[in-house]
């Protein structure tokens, strides 16, 4: 069976796949999917609770880097949109530590989704900090 990640990759595959291409995004994207095969053992009194606030704000990030980057040469919209990007990371790690504290996952399976998604949150505050870095060059350059 192949990955999410790859599914999309092959659907995409052109030149420049803009926000596609940022390491970050895919890295979320990754974490998102993760999650959402996770999610789906977790009881079904939780299908429209925890389960859904979890998918929900795992995919925001996703969403938020997407937004941010289609819009990129607004500097404040950029970061804005980066940091909505972190706050739902954030909130992804909360609702990591309820489904671990409801026993829905393991110990290792939380400290592997908690890693990936403080890589992202590094990756994130990097282009909070350094937006220049992510900005559409002057068409003189």
């Amino acid at each position: 069976m192949q990955s999410a990640v790859k599914i999309v990759e092959q659907k995409t595959m052109s030149k420049s796949r803009g926000y596609r291409d940022l390491i970050v995004y895919q890295k979320a994207f990754a974490l998102a999917m993760k999650i959402f095969h996770i999610t789906k053992t977790f009881p079904p009194e939780e299908k429209y609770a925890l389960a859904d606030q979890i998918r929900r704000s795992s995919r925001s990030v996703c969403s938020c880097i997407a937004e941010a980057y289609r819009k990129r040469k607004y500097q404040p919209y950029f970061v804005n949109k980066i940091s909505d990007a972190d706050g739902e990371n954030s909130e992804t790690i909360v609702w990591l530590e309820f489904s671990l504290a409801s026993e829905y996952i393991a110990q290792e399976k939380f400290n592997e989704l908690e890693q990936d998604a403080e890589e992202v949150g590094r990756m994130l505050s990097s282009m909070i900090e350094h937006p220049e870095k992510f900005l559409p060059k002057a068409k003189n350059e």
